[in-house]
């Protein structure tokens, strides 16, 4: 990927920053979708957001677009890739992990960035319910959870996908969960997630008592102290650096056997560049795109004024290559 973000958002936090409040995210109309509700195996649910198309319905492209941290189908990354998949003729389908859609979930259980078992379910009632080749793409915790399901799968990921990609991904969990702990990144990032995260806990608190200790919750200050308390113990990890070992897909990419790629900018303000992965670490299947600008999901687009289209383009364009 060549990139090169626009002269007047210089650093990774305004690149970041202004492509998720003020960019654009699509040329044509505001992407339309369509809910639809799956009953997982655990009779909780999922909550699916199909892009309304004009298309016929012939067999066509698919593609799956798994959020970010506390994302939605309403993301600017989830609309633009929505519009980008929209330009290709391709269907486009967006599931939130559980909690994400704007009810809360049922099980105790919520979402995390490991959730290889669950992108499987998902990713497998798709290509068996959709008529065309699927290709996914997991931005952020998304991909990350993306990458880590393709390394378990090996193989047999081919059987179910023709290409993935994750954008802007801590396959380093240890690594990015150090960054987004300290100085600015604390007082802006790390604040965000947290206004939404710890409100759900609470509720999901109250729907399972003595799930964890609140008080514990409450004091919680950053995503290490959160995960610590609420995401790793639920889930099954044994405290916030189990998790963050286990769940990191880094270890795992040489495992991988479809064909996927990792887009992360250098400047990414909470992926450290001296995380990411090397040629040798990620394997013949793997394909590093790492520029020097870009943030966290940002790459706001010099050809388009106002636009963040440099991503989807260039990742969708990947991922036809594949088809």
């Amino acid at each position: 990927m060549n990139y090169a973000a626009p002269w007047w958002l210089p650093g990774g936090n305004l690149q970041t920053i202004w492509a998720a409040l003020r960019s654009r995210r699509f040329l044509g109309p505001q992407p339309v979708f369509h809910r639809e509700r799956w009953t997982t195996p655990d009779d909780d649910f999922v909550d699916v957001d199909w892009l309304v198309t004009s298309e016929a319905s012939a067999p066509r492209p698919l593609l799956v677009v798994f959020h970010g941290l506390e994302g939605s189908s309403a993301s600017h990354y989830a609309e633009a890739l929505a519009d980008a998949a929209r330009e290709r003729g391709w269907a486009c389908a967006i599931p939130h992990f559980r909690g994400c859609s704007g009810e809360l979930n049922l099980a105790p259980r919520a979402y995390h960035s490991g959730d290889f078992a669950e992108i499987d379910w998902i990713l497998r009632r798709f290509a068996a319910q959709h008529t065309g080749p699927v290709v996914a793409v997991g931005i952020s915790l998304g991909g990350n959870a993306l990458m880590r399901w393709a390394g378990e799968m090996g193989a047999e990921a081919r059987q179910v996908v023709a290409g993935i990609a994750s954008v802007c991904s801590p396959l380093d969990l240890a690594a990015s969960g150090w960054a987004i702990g300290r100085g600015f990144n604390r007082q802006v990032y790390t604040r965000m997630f947290l206004k939404s995260m710890v409100p759900k806990a609470l509720l999901k608190l109250e729907q399972h008592p003595g799930l964890f200790d609140r008080e514990r919750l409450l004091a919680a200050r950053d995503l290490y102290a959160f995960d610590n308390v609420f995401t790793a113990p639920v889930h099954g990890f044994k405290d916030a650096d189990d998790y963050w070992s286990r769940a990191s897909a880094k270890p795992h990419l040489h495992r991988i056997a479809v064909p996927a790629l990792a887009l992360n900018a250098l400047n990414d303000p909470f992926v450290p560049a001296s995380s990411l992965p090397q040629a040798k670490e990620a394997g013949p299947h793997v394909t590093l795109w790492q520029p020097a600008e870009g943030g966290h999901v940002g790459f706001p687009s010099p050809p388009f004024p106002g636009h963040v289209r440099a991503m989807p383009y260039s990742v969708t364009g990947f991922l036809a290559s594949q088809l």
